[in-house]
């Protein structure tokens, strides 16, 4: 029996159908053998109690290596989430306020002009400048390389700000305060680099570099003895392969570019060890992507998230500071988020995550104030209060417009039986 396995409860014994979950994985085979997946990690607890884990597939699907317990994996903006509670371990702390400017602790923010019509441009308004809540729900004027719907991107695409991870994240920062926002802060919902952002933020209040505070104020009280900015050297066998589309990180990479590549079903194995480097631990420290780590340290994560407490019962985050972290901040004007054209009907956004309003409009299973996130690969999370659940799936699929989580929500919910 495996450390995770012997952890697993009985699904009766907090409400579930222990054979409605055995569903799963012929939910999810078919993105195996038909859709270019390699494999799948998946976890569910309910109550605090783990009552699924389950892998499919492969972690390196050429030389027949199955996925294991222990298997790493490129979390790409499931770091996201991870960076948004760390910042609020230090708000608990009264060291700021999220209405505070961000250039009262990044200086060069308060010189960033917006770029307006016809190339002008415009400053902040020094009665709505960018705020800490802003690049913690995306309503900073920040965007990203790869987005095309603002001509600033052309100037992120030019500077490399996501394919160069020689630099460190305060000259990431830096560079970025440099280009104009693509719209004043608070007037829309826009994906975007605010998160690393919010790491720096996070170096320059606490006075510690970012993977070190992460290490203190959660990786170490949760017991997420593998989640790191790399990976050690005896460790890098574990290590997932990425498969998919073609890197979305890449020199300048666009959506419209994956976009195409998915049309003329340019789907493999991909090597992106270049611009997600395991071996650059020191350097390679980012707020909205970077983070390895494996299914079960993500779980110990998400159940804090409902708990506010570790497995061991220390309290991590107070009740509070999680509601408000997880309530919708998005005015109605900003509703629904739009991310790469694509709208997220019946949802909003708090700080870090998506959030769930309306389950009707969401189109899937789930709870009002249900919240999470997902990254590039594929990778996804979800919490959902109401139900007590949490899952996680993971898999290392670039850019996949497939929508294997949803088939896995739709698992799980059937699986209530209280």
């Amino acid at each position: 029996m495996t450390q995770v396995e012997s952890r697993l409860t009985s699904p009766e014994s907090v409400g579930m159908s222990a054979n409605r979950l055995e569903r799963i994985a012929p939910a999810l085979q078919e993105y195996v053998d038909e859709r270019g997946y390699p494999g799948f990690t998946t976890l569910v607890s309910r109550r605090g109690r783990l009552v699924h884990e389950g892998r499919i597939g492969w972690q390196d699907r050429e030389a027949e290596v199955p996925l294991a317990e222990d298997t790493i994996y490129r979390l790409y903006s499931m770091t996201k989430p991870i960076i948004c509670t760390a910042l609020m371990t230090l708000f608990e702390e009264g060291r700021f306020q999220l209405v505070d400017p961000v250039a009262k602790w990044i200086p060069a923010f308060g010189a960033t002009k917006i770029a307006g019509p016809g190339g002008t441009l415009e400053d902040q308004s020094p009665l709505r400048p960018m705020q800490i809540r802003d690049v913690m729900s995306h309503t900073s004027g920040l965007t990203y390389d790869f987005l095309e719907d603002f001509p600033v991107a052309e100037q992120y695409r030019a500077r490399q700000l996501m394919h160069d991870p020689t630099r460190t994240l305060e000259q990431l920062v830096d560079e970025l305060a440099t280009i104009p926002l693509a719209f004043a802060p608070g007037t829309m919902w826009h994906y975007s680099l605010g998160t690393d952002v919010t790491a720096r933020l996070i170096e320059v209040i606490s006075g510690q570099q970012l993977g070190d505070f992460l290490q203190e104020r959660l990786f170490g009280p949760l017991g997420m003895t593998d989640t790191a900015f790399g990976v050690p050297e005896s460790e890098r066998g574990r290590i997932s392969a990425m498969y998919g589309l073609p890197d979305i990180i890449a020199q300048d990479m666009t959506f419209s570019t994956l976009a195409a590549a998915f049309a003329a079903g340019d789907v493999g194995r991909r090597d992106v060890e270049a611009t997600y480097p395991s071996d650059a631990a020191d350097v390679f420290q980012r707020g909205g992507l970077g983070l390895f780590g494996t299914g079960s340290d993500y779980l110990r994560f998400a159940n804090m998230l409902l708990t506010g407490k570790a497995e061991d019962g220390t309290r991590v985050l107070g009740r509070k500071t999680l509601e408000l972290m997880h309530t919708n901040h998005l005015a109605p004007a900003l509703r629904p988020y739009v991310l790469a054209g694509v709208p997220a009907p019946g949802y909003g956004f708090g700080l870090g995550s998506r959030v769930a309003m309306d389950i009707g409009q969401s189109a899937l299973a789930g709870s009002p104030g249900e919240f999470g996130w997902a990254g590039a690969a594929k990778t996804y999370y979800w919490v959902d209060p109401v139900e007590e659940i949490v899952g996680v799936i993971l898999t290392q699929h670039m850019v996949g417009f497939d929508l294997p989580e949803a088939d896995f929500r739709a698992v799980v919910y059937q699986s209530i039986e209280d």
